[in-house]
């Protein structure tokens, strides 16, 4: 009903930057009514977890291990959901997962890679 598609991984020196993009299509209806986006990580040998969050209002919530150099934001007139992620460091390296719910759908992108060489 909902597709995400990310973009902008890729492969960075630690200290440098990265942006990613997730974009929502699909069911119109549901995509405007989106209330949280967000994104999550998963490394190799560990479980799934949050990195940001973002709500329809534009209220974001960070996991406190990108606090102060990620941000998380949100173009509902373009459907993309937004993660500037700065001073990169090599514990960062995973796959990222755009999410986005409405009521009880949670959907999920296929993930980027993001690595970070030290």
């Amino acid at each position: 009903q909902v597709q995400l598609v990310e973009s902008g991984g890729g492969l960075v020196q630690a200290g440098g930057s990265l942006r990613l993009s997730c974009k929502a299509s699909g069911n119109i209806f549901i995509i405007n009514r989106l209330t949280t986006m967000g994104w999550y990580r998963q490394a190799p040998g560990k479980q799934r977890e949050l990195v940001a969050t973002i709500t329809s209002g534009n209220s974001p919530n960070y996991a406190d291990s990108v606090k102060d150099r990620f941000t998380i934001s949100r173009d509902n007139a373009k459907n993309t959901v937004y993660l500037q992620m700065n001073s990169l460091k090599p514990e960062d390296t995973a796959v990222y997962y755009c999410n986005a719910e409405w009521r009880t759908l949670s959907s999920w992108g296929q993930g980027t890679q993001v690595t970070v060489s030290s």
